[in-house]
C-alpha cells in the first residue's frame, strides 16, 4: 500500500474500454464504471499486487480481479500498462490469468481465510472469505476456479446447490451504495477440480 500514490493511466482510463470487449459484459458500448468495493489480498513472496474492483455500469455490477506487477507475465496479454508514482511501470492482468492470483484464493479457501482490509474515500469496507466445503487435501491437485464475473447474490449465505465436485466458494460482502449503507454480500468464485 502506497498511500497518495497514483497510477497513469487511471483505472477508469483503461478499465471501460477493456470491460466492454470482454464476453460477460452485459452492456452495449464502452460504459461507465462507478466503484462500488475493492478488496485486497496479499502474495506471500510480496513481489505481485492482487486487488479485487467490484464496478458498476448502474444496472450490473461486475467482479474485476486485478494484479500488478512490475515485468511483463510469461504467456498472459495485460490489461494495461502504467507508471505507478512509487513502484515505477506496472504490468497488469486479469487476475484469471495470473497463477500467482490463482493459488491466493485456492489458500483462502482452504484456511477459510478473510481478504486484507481493504476501504477507499466514497466506497465502504470490502471482503471476500473462502469456504471449504470438504477436505482441505482436495485443493491439492490442479483445481479450476470458476469466477462470478457478475456475483450471484442468491449463493451469498455459503449454501451450496449439491455438487460432489465443489471443494470450495468465495464469498464477498461490499456496500454499494456508500459506507453509511447496507452490505450486500455474493458469491464471488467457485473452486472444483480442474
Amino acid at each position: 500500500m502506497h498511500p497518495g500514490a497514483s497510477l497513469v493511466p487511471h483505472f477508469r482510463d483503461f478499465l471501460p474500454a477493456w470491460v466492454a470487449r470482454q464476453p460477460w459484459y452485459q452492456g452495449t458500448g464502452v460504459p461507465a464504471l462507478r466503484p462500488v468495493g475493492f478488496i485486497r489480498f496479499t502474495d506471500p513472496a510480496g513481489e505481485v499486487g492482487l486487488e479485487t474492483h467490484l464496478v458498476t455500469d448502474g444496472a450490473t455490477t461486475y467482479q474485476l480481479p486485478l494484479t500488478y506487477r512490475g515485468a511483463p507475465l510469461a504467456g498472459a496479454g495485460p490489461v494495461a500498462t502504467a507508471r505507478h508514482s512509487v513502484l515505477g511501470s506496472r504490468w497488469i492482468y486479469d487476475g484469471v490469468t495470473d497463477p500467482v492470483w490463482r493459488s491466493v484464493l485456492v489458500r483462502l479457501v482452504r484456511s477459510g481465510g478473510v481478504s486484507d482490509p481493504a476501504e477507499r474515500s466514497g466506497v465502504g469496507r470490502a471482503e471476500a472469505r473462502g469456504l471449504l466445503l470438504g477436505p482441505a487435501e482436495r485443493l491439492d491437485g490442479p483445481v479450476a476456479i470458476d469466477l462470478d464475473r457478475v456475483p450471484a447474490a442468491d449463493a451469498a449465505t455459503g449454501r451450496q446447490p449439491a455438487d460432489p465436485d465443489l471443494l470450495g466458494v468465495v464469498l464477498g460482502r461490499w456496500h454499494p451504495d456508500g459506507p453509511d449503507r447496507p452490505a450486500v454480500a455474493a458469491r464471488l468464485a467457485r473452486l472444483r477440480p480442474a
